[in-house]
């Protein structure tokens, strides 16, 4: 061809300068279009359920419903009450926002309304009114408003937290997991092992009851572990236990050991709660060495077991509530874990129970750990715990929290 480079490419319509592109097949421009539709419609979804998007296309299909249910009435009575508009009643409790509530319950109320008129049309055109059975009922009206005023409490609620409802659960689950990630003891070196359990009181998912356990200081050689014990049971106190447990674990490792409690301490008083007060201690652990510090803010002693000597030592260190004045002063007490050594801390949910002293309740508690601790006759390690908890507080309705450290 005249004017082509020897070895170029003959020009196409699709490649000579200036020439139109092709154009693309018709399946391949809807395949487009869909891909568009899915991708607007999946972030309308997410938009929706994040509480951050208008309700109107929830309030058009629950309205739609409606005129659906007087039909099917209509035409099917025995298979759809009066009382199936309730349906749409608490979807849109769940769904929509007070106004578009209302908007919906006028529709219903329309919709039971136009009910009574057919029905009574009907049974006065049959040839035996007296043997008509179907109609709107006072008692069908009464369930239809009782779940309408049931759901408005419901959606003012909602609106006033901020939260749609799915979004309130999401929450809340997000808090219990991260509780409870936070309360897991980090990985320890060779020869060091540890296990906690924590049961709410009522088999609830909120305790009062918190571990915060890291690994601090030089290398991370220390293992720092606070167990507390917030004023109250189950949920009543697992709201304060979330922000507590939050801000201890900010807390532990960025201030000196002897520096936690008096700041836990100063941080209670500035809540000004009601209920203010909690319990806690700060075990301060050298991973080298074995020892350790026990500080306590009115919480119950450490107990030690002493695999040479074969017995349990009480560790009790000196310190007041915390959240009760300003100035507090703790005192700490020290221990070494030699090898076969376990040392155990627990809340009170564990030793106290109505008619028992808190003493033998201790010593009921050493007496089981006997039985399930490394060195013990069985020589249990991970699950005993929880097998602790089992054994000697399973029917307490309290809050209990058990941390067991040992030493190979």
């Amino acid at each position: 061809m005249a004017g082509r480079p020897p070895g170029a490419p003959p020009q196409t319509t699709a490649t000579r300068p200036g020439a139109a592109p092709a154009p693309e097949p018709v399946t391949a421009r809807l395949r487009k279009k869909l891909r568009r539709v899915r991708r607007r419609l999946r972030t309308a979804g997410v938009d929706y359920f994040r509480g951050g998007a208008a309700d109107w296309p929830v309030l058009c299909a629950l309205a739609l419903l409606v005129p659906l249910l007087i039909l099917l009435n209509i035409w099917f009575p025995d298979w759809a009450p009066p009382t199936s508009l309730v349906l749409p009643i608490l979807a849109g409790a769940l769904l929509l926002r007070p106004g578009s509530l209302v908007v919906l319950y006028a529709l219903a109320a329309l919709g039971l309304s136009a009910e009574s008129v057919i029905h009574t049309g009907q049974r006065v055109a049959s040839d035996n009114p007296e043997a008509y059975l179907y109609g709107v009922t006072p008692g069908a009206a009464l369930v239809v408003g009782a779940a309408g005023v049931g759901g408005l409490l419901l959606a003012q609620f909602r609106a006033r937290v901020g939260v749609p409802w799915w979004g309130g659960s999401t929450m809340l689950f997000d808090l219990r997991e991260r509780l409870r990630v936070q309360s897991r003891v980090p990985a320890l070196p060779a020869g060091w092992h540890a296990d906690m359990a924590l049961r709410p009181a009522g088999g609830q998912s909120f305790s009062g009851d918190f571990v915060v356990a890291a690994r601090t200081g030089p290398g991370r050689r220390l293992l720092e572990v606070v167990l507390a014990d917030v004023s109250g049971k189950g949920m009543d106190a697992g709201s304060r236990a979330l922000l507590l447990s939050g801000a201890f674990g900010g807390l532990v490792g960025s201030l000196p050991a002897h520096d936690f409690l008096p700041a836990a301490n100063g941080y209670l008083l500035r809540q000004s709660w009601e209920e203010g007060f909690a319990t806690a201690v700060h075990l301060v652990l050298d991973l080298d060495t074995g020892e350790y510090e026990l500080l306590s803010a009115g919480h119950l002693p450490g107990m030690q077991r002493l695999a040479g000597a074969g017995r349990w030592e009480v560790k009790e260190a000196e310190g007041p509530l915390l959240g009760i004045y300003d100035g507090a002063k703790f005192e700490g007490v020290r221990g070494r874990l030699n090898r076969g050594d376990v040392l155990l801390l627990c809340t009170d949910g564990m030793v106290e129970a109505p008619g028992r002293d808190l003493t033998e309740g201790m010593d009921r508690l050493m007496g089981e750990a006997d039985r399930l601790v490394p060195g013990g006759d069985r020589g249990a390690g991970a699950g005993a715990a929880a097998a602790l908890i089992e054994t000697v507080a399973r029917d307490i309705n309290d809050d209990r929290a058990v941390l067991l450290l040992w030493r190979d």
